[in-house]
């Protein structure tokens, strides 16, 4: 893979990243999760970073032990840490289910990198099954989990703790893994323009989709829209590519997307909560889209601020952001 390749990569996990603040700006801060076409971005967003995080992910050329040690300590001592920073014992052990207080995506990265192994290991061709197979499982237990699952005890505890039913996710990790390894032919089919203009019609067809108590066609959308809406993003940045030099705010947050993600929870502005349905009323969605995103924006440039002073210190930058002294230029 050429270096340009990773650059638009990286700008492509930038933007998703801002939407992921995004998101939690329309929750936490404005109180409507659905606001300013969220509904929309939700196909996408996290579809995106699961992809990538695959694409990236190369535990084949590692040995396995280095490999589960390493990510073990970028992904989950950081998190620990700060879930500890921001729910002191006792809370802290009540953050501990599917959520894990909001830090849930790390856990269950950690968790695919390990299914992932595990696949390339003693699945070979069987991989893709086994990733439709936990994503269909865990999506019904997400949506059955009231009505049939709450009450089945220290089982119900465990499959909390390890987040079970965001493992749907998977099937988005393992797609990444499979297009790293047919990039080739992958970049061929996607730079056909009839190809770009179904997959765009493809997810703009799923997201005007009605929602519905159908848990098959509800899989559907979420499985169909999220291919559909992974791959039209990484397209566009691809096509991108020439104008790198335009990307690199992107490429910078790209870069520095776990620090983001670890730091935005101490920055978000809850404080603007009440006048969250003042702008509701409004039932402008383009003013809640432009209003949420510049919060979006300025708690960005906060975590990254205080990302860089964090760094200054090579123990806090080993153990908040898992960086290895020889490698903090690229962490």
């Amino acid at each position: 893979m050429g270096k340009q390749r990773i650059e638009y990569i990286d700008a492509m996990r930038g933007f998703t990243m801002i939407l992921v603040v995004y998101s939690h700006i329309c929750n936490y801060c404005l109180g409507d999760k659905w606001m300013g076409w969220n509904d929309v971005f939700f196909l996408f967003r996290l579809p995106c970073f699961f992809f990538i995080s695959g694409w990236l992910f190369d535990s084949w050329r590692r040995p396995v032990a280095e490999t589960v040690v390493r990510k073990f300590q970028v992904q989950i001592v950081p998190t620990v840490i700060f879930l500890l920073l921001l729910a002191p014992p006792p809370l802290f052990f009540s953050r501990l289910g599917a959520t894990k207080g909001g830090y849930w995506f790390t856990f269950a990265l950690f968790e695919f990198f390990l299914l992932s192994i595990f696949s390339d290991r003693c699945l070979k061709r069987w991989g893709g099954v086994l990733a439709l197979v936990i994503s269909v499982t865990a999506f019904c237990y997400d949506i059955f989990y009231n009505r049939c699952f709450r009450d089945m005890g220290l089982l119900t505890d465990a499959l909390g703790f390890l987040g079970f039913m965001t493992w749907r996710y998977y099937l988005f990790f393992y797609v990444g893994t499979w297009v790293r390894r047919h990039f080739d032919g992958f970049l061929a089919w996607t730079a056909k323009p009839w190809v770009v203009a179904l997959i765009v019609a493809g997810f703009f067809g799923v997201a005007s989709l009605p929602h519905s108590d159908c848990a098959v066609s509800e899989y559907l959308i979420f499985a169909v829209g999220g291919i559909f809406g992974m791959t039209m993003v990484f397209t566009v940045f691809r096509y991108l590519s020439p104008l790198t030099s335009y990307l690199s705010p992107l490429k910078y947050i790209g870069r520095r997307t776990l620090d983001i993600y670890l730091l935005h929870y101490f920055f978000l502005p809850r404080f603007l909560l009440p006048y969250g349905e003042q702008l509701r009323l409004r039932h402008c969605a383009a003013l809640e889209f432009v209003a949420a995103l510049a919060l979006a924006l300025v708690v960005t440039l906060a975590c990254l601020a205080a990302s860089r002073v964090l760094r200054l210190s090579p123990f806090l930058a080993r153990w908040l952001f898992g960086v290895r002294r020889d490698a903090s230029s690229s962490r």
